[in-house]
């Protein structure tokens, strides 16, 4: 092995532990954030929950605003390439539409604390600079946006899905999503009980009322 061997090496086993300590610190700021709320959160209960000593904290992230933007740039970018895989994947459009409906509520029930601070925070109005996250929010929403037009689109061609612009269809369509896990129980809820009002079945069924031909 050479030295340039050797010394490649050591960089990415120490890239990899500022990847786990990074991504330690995001899963603890979703905890605490998701119970607490922006303000109510602080710096020093994440980095214990993290087990990381505050001034850690800023090896990784500029503060507290950049940490609560950092975990919408990291659950945002899993979520787009979830729905990539969705609309890649073979199947008709009303397939399709039922699968991105699994994916998208399952998405935010895996990772609950999240979940909540999308339905809370979206706006990102809470921040001192919310400009950067407004961004970042809004760059995922428009290609969101743009895929869930296109499957529309398609699924009309195919006539399966009902007339109308399919960009206003889309909207609808995320409205309902949004709506449904802001009372999901599975999400707002830490009770194991999740005593839905509306079952996940009965929301595939609403949607085929609302879409299909």
């Amino acid at each position: 092995m050479t030295a340039d061997d050797d010394n490649g090496r050591r960089e990415q086993r120490r890239t990899q532990r500022q990847d786990l300590s990074r991504g330690q610190l995001l899963d603890a700021a979703e905890r605490v954030f998701g119970e607490k709320g922006f303000h109510d959160a602080s710096l020093r209960e994440i980095a214990e929950l993290a087990e990381f000593s505050v001034g850690s904290v800023y090896s990784f992230f500029d503060g507290k605003d950049d940490l609560f933007r950092q975990m919408f740039v990291r659950r945002g970018a899993e979520f787009m390439l979830g729905m990539h895989a969705v609309l890649e994947a073979e199947g008709t459009a009303t397939e399709k539409l039922h699968m991105l409906i699994d994916f998208q509520i399952g998405f935010f029930r895996r990772l609950r604390p999240f979940g909540r601070l999308l339905l809370r925070y979206g706006n990102a109005s809470l921040l001192s600079d919310p400009n950067e996250l407004d961004a970042v929010i809004a760059s995922n929403v428009a290609e969101s946006m743009e895929l869930q037009s296109a499957l529309f689109a398609a699924g009309q061609t195919t006539g399966e899905f009902c007339a109308g612009d399919a960009t206003v269809l889309a909207h609808l369509f995320s409205g309902l999503m949004a709506a449904y896990q802001s009372v999901d129980p599975s999400i707002m809820s830490d009770s194991t009980e999740t005593g839905e009002s509306l079952s996940l079945p009965e929301l595939h069924q609403l949607v085929a009322r609302a879409f299909s031909v």
